[in-house]
């Protein structure tokens, strides 16, 4: 990033001196070529009227008529010889260029330029950095907000770090500051609401629901929006709002796409739910009163079989009655487990099943997303809501279905 800047450097010097140049030039005085020229033909006209003279051409008195008039036209060219032609720098326009350049070139570089991708705090972490890496680089971008918090764009992108660090309580208090010094804005107002319900349960009631319904208001076709505003109407029974909220989603949502075919069994069963008739998609069931295609689907969806491991260095800190969490949350998508067992903590390793059966949500189920990322964690208080001192680990994106592995390796502060 400083040599970036070393180089946005060099190039505003370079301009500067290209366009200074001509106009810093030492002022030029030249004598006017004209007088001159003037000057040498009187000469050449008094030379004229001698030999008139000599000659006897000329009268005396009219000799001594042109002689006056000639030393008249000197005194004159005489005066102007003595006037010089001097080029003046354009000394304003010099300074005036010297102070618009550099700031054109800050001001459209805050305009259009793209800040995150040179501080590599600001970017997110590559897929293949270890997590002591991710854990220092957000470390590193937290106390940076610490140093500078008027930064709205660094609170939301702490905030999203913790989120995939499963560190809801962190993420929670750092979109808060963001909220406090942003306009309003869709996208935050869901994140926020997002990781405010991980904070009670996975539950969207009260601030959260009144959140993503402030996203709507802003932006009625925003995705997340859509998707936490039916997963609240769902939580309160309200079957038919959910089918609404879901419906627009998939409407809005690419066609095809993993987040549109996902929103199918949630939308189907909450129709079911409203004791409405099944959406154009699933009119190929046997009948109407056959069971809904989401329940169909979870017993046919395959299972993802998850191996929890613990890395040696903290097998000191499990102790008896520690709760055990396993859990999968889709890559792309809200946070809020897709899957989750709970056990008691014992000797590592530990095999368990994720499958639809162990949905938090009925309408956010594993089959209806094709990658997840698998987490586990060993709780100290038995909550499932991370608390510091709770030992975690945390996959890589994966098929929701198969075989996987995960490795407790870290102590959450």
């Amino acid at each position: 990033m400083t040599l970036f800047w070393i180089l946005c450097a060099a190039l505003v010097v370079g301009v500067l001196l290209a366009l200074l140049r001509p106009l810093l030039r030492p002022p030029v005085h030249a004598a006017d070529d004209t007088a001159a020229s003037n000057q040498r033909l009187l000469r050449e006209q008094r030379t004229e009227l001698d030999a008139e003279l000599a000659a006897g051409t000329l009268a005396p008195d009219q000799h001594a008529a042109g002689l006056a008039e000639l030393e008249r036209r000197v005194l004159v060219e005489t005066r102007q010889t003595g006037a010089t032609v001097q080029s003046r720098p354009g000394r304003v326009s010099a300074l005036a260029l010297a102070v618009a350049v550099p700031a054109m070139a800050v001001l459209v570089y805050a305009q259009l330029g793209n800040r995150a991708a040179l501080d590599p705090l600001l970017a997110t972490p590559p897929a293949q950095a270890s997590a002591e890496d991710v854990e220092v680089l957000v470390q590193r971008l937290a106390d940076r907000m610490k140093a500078n918090p008027e930064d709205p764009a660094g609170w939301m992108l702490l905030g999203r770090a913790y989120a995939g660090l499963q560190r809801f309580d962190l993420s929670r208090d750092a979109y808060a500051q963001a909220i406090q010094r942003k306009a309003p804005d869709a996208q935050l107002l869901a994140d926020y609401a997002d990781v405010l319900a991980m904070t009670q349960g996975g539950k969207l009631a009260g601030e959260p629901e009144k959140l993503v319904l402030q996203a709507l208001a802003l932006e009625p076709d925003h995705l997340k929006a859509l998707a936490l505003a039916g997963s609240a109407a769902m939580e309160r029974g309200d079957f038919k709002t959910a089918v609404r909220h879901w419906t627009r989603a998939k409407t809005v949502a690419p066609e095809g796409s993993p987040f549109a075919s996902g929103l199918d069994p949630s939308i189907a069963e909450a129709r079911a739910a409203a004791g409405m008739p099944p959406a154009q998609a699933a009119a190929a069931q046997p009948s109407p009163q056959a069971p809904p295609a989401p329940q169909a689907a979870a017993s046919a969806a395959a299972p993802l079989r998850v191996t929890v491991t613990l890395a040696p260095a903290l097998a000191a800190r499990v102790q008896a009655g520690d709760t055990l969490f396993v859990f999968a949350r889709a890559a792309e998508g809200p946070r809020m487990p897709l899957a989750i067992v709970r056990q008691a903590a014992g000797t590592a390793p530990v095999q368990v099943v994720l499958d639809d059966a162990s949905a938090m949500s009925p309408q956010m189920k594993l089959s209806g997303f094709p990658q997840v990322v698998v987490g586990a964690r060993i709780s100290k208080s038995g909550n499932a809501t991370p608390q510091p001192g709770d030992l975690e680990g945390l996959g890589q994106p994966i098929a929701s279905s198969g075989t996987t592995s995960v490795t407790i390796d870290r102590v959450r502060e």
